[in-house]
């Protein structure tokens, strides 16, 4: 096993779109990535090289290869979201590779956008096993090598504040990636309460629509109303630079974290020169905390309940 001497970042979800885009600027910032997903290819034989980062032709094998050949360090290790056993393994080779690891980001997600009525079981359930689920095993997976570390490193996890608009159109998608959020804030005061004040969780979602392969139609019909994938990455940069009490328990919009950092030109960020992208999520969103937010009552703690019992 070695040890890095550059902070080890795992992007979960980095074959394409904006998980290639932050695994690329995370090594030119000088982290050592491990991509993962489970897309993998030959890419020494991909022409031409690189491929359209929205195609399926992109891959973890050529984006490790992207970051190789721009001089930065990259490993690409295959995994299931789905597969719990996957997902520790993937750790446990993090690991194994670099000696470490001190930032974790979660982008694998699943997506089906109709009614409750028109999304089959199978849709639903692939959802919840890929995004809500596969988040919590990462994570459950990764907590001991943040241990490892004396408790200093980050999460960043792709889900949105949480409004009831969401939800509209999209209940089954929504039930996952509103929990992926709930996640970001429990285990952020779970951190709190046990004075781990060098961790931070921390979830970010776009603020307008992203060019990504997701977005392949609009961009055909409309690329002026889309924002280019580096808005993400840096808004990533500017969270992990930042303070882990301020940026711990927050779900974050990319546009509105990047202002409240001093960013103002967002002209670079715009697939069309020009262009004003139209802003889908909303200017404002509910507090979550209510005037008891500090009252506990009984603490309540399951291992101990069966401990006890034993």
């Amino acid at each position: 096993m070695a040890t890095s001497g550059k902070p080890v970042a795992l992007v979960v979800g980095a074959s394409r779109g904006i998980g290639r885009q932050v695994a690329v600027d995370l090594a030119r910032n000088g982290y050592a990535v491990v991509v993962a997903a489970k897309s993998t290819s030959d890419a020494a034989n991909v022409h031409p090289f690189p491929p359209d980062p929205n195609s399926p032709q992109s891959t973890i094998s050529t984006v490790e290869r992207e970051i190789r050949e721009a001089g930065g360090d990259a490993a690409a290790i295959p995994v299931d979201t789905r597969d719990y056993d996957s997902i520790k393994e993937l750790v446990d080779q993090t690991v194994l590779k670099y000696g470490r690891l001190d930032v974790l980001i979660y982008n694998s997600g699943a997506i089906w956008w109709s009614s409750v009525e028109n999304t089959p079981m199978k849709r639903f359930q692939l959802m919840q096993r890929v995004n809500v689920e596969g988040l919590y095993g990462t994570v459950q997976a990764a907590l001991p090598q943040f241990k490892a570390n004396g408790y200093q490193g980050r999460i960043i996890v792709v889900s949105p504040p949480i409004y009831s608009r969401f939800f509209r159109g999209k209940t089954a998608y929504a039930m996952g990636k509103v929990g992926m959020s709930v996640l970001t804030k429990g285990l952020a005061m779970d951190w709190e309460r046990e004075g781990k004040k060098g961790m931070a969780i921390t979830s970010i979602w776009p603020a307008t629509a992203i060019q990504s392969a997701a977005t392949t139609d609009l961009d055909r019909e409309n690329a002026s109303e889309l924002r280019k994938p580096t808005i993400y990455s840096d808004a990533i940069l500017a969270m992990l630079r930042a303070p882990a009490s301020e940026v711990n328990g927050c779900l974050e919009l990319d546009e509105d974290f990047l202002r409240k950092r001093g960013v103002t030109d967002f002209e670079q960020y715009n697939v069309v020169p020009g262009s004003r992208p139209r802003r889908i999520m909303p200017a404002e969103f509910p507090d979550l905390t209510v005037k008891e937010q500090a009252d506990e009552g009984r603490r309540i703690d399951s291992t101990e309940l069966r401990a006890s019992r034993m």
